[in-house]
């Protein structure tokens, strides 16, 4: 497993339900720190020890899930550290209080997003994301160049105050229509992001 410790982090996404902290990298791996009903839930968290005291200050602490088979990160080890389970989403959300979406269940690929409806908090691994990677020209955040293809239409019936990412900061304000709009054009803009990925590896 891959080691994140040389890594410098810094904190996106402050709200009264949590925090987020993302690796300041190509790919800005983001993790989330969620408060629901007093207990603490993290989400495909990198691992990075420093933040344990701020993420026990929020509450007391419920469960790591983990949204993507590939997304092992940390989450072993702040579930170890923190003494709570590490749930695979795709496979069980247990006690935790959030409805699994799913994105992608396939041999090579097993995806599902969150749904908190109390804060209406959308929690997304790789589905949608908001650096370079993900975006066309314009867009706000995006569909994964891998998911354009076949959009995960179930999304649609969501209505979020905001959408946390897996890569790069969440979107906070009129979350439901960049949704919507990811959901409507990420095949018609495809070939958009595409020339942008080739042109930034160029």
């Amino acid at each position: 497993m891959r080691s994140w410790a040389h890594v410098a982090w810094l904190s996106v996404d402050e709200w009264e339900g949590g925090f987020g902290w993302s690796q300041e990298e190509f790919m800005r791996r983001t993790s989330h720190a969620l408060v629901v009903e007093g207990r603490v839930w993290l989400t495909d968290p990198v691992d990075t020890p420093e933040l344990e005291e701020r993420v026990r200050a929020l509450g007391e602490p419920a469960g790591v899930l983990q949204l993507l088979d590939r997304h092992e990160r940390g989450c072993a080890a702040w579930a170890r550290r923190l003494g709570v389970p590490h749930l695979r989403a795709w496979e069980t959300v247990g006690s935790a209080p959030f409805e699994a979406i799913p994105v992608r269940k396939r041999r090579w690929w097993h995806e599902v997003t969150l749904w908190e409806p109390s804060a209406r908090t959308l929690v997304c691994a790789d589905a949608l994301g908001t650096i370079a990677y993900f975006c066309a020209p314009g867009e706000r955040i995006g569909l994964h160049p891998l998911v354009r293809p076949f959009p995960p239409h179930a999304l649609a019936r969501v209505a979020p105050e905001r959408i946390l990412c897996g890569h790069g900061a969440g979107v906070h304000d009129d979350a439901t229509a960049a949704l919507q709009e990811a959901l409507r054009t990420g095949r018609r803009r495809l070939p958009a992001v595409a020339l942008r990925i080739v042109r930034r590896r160029g």
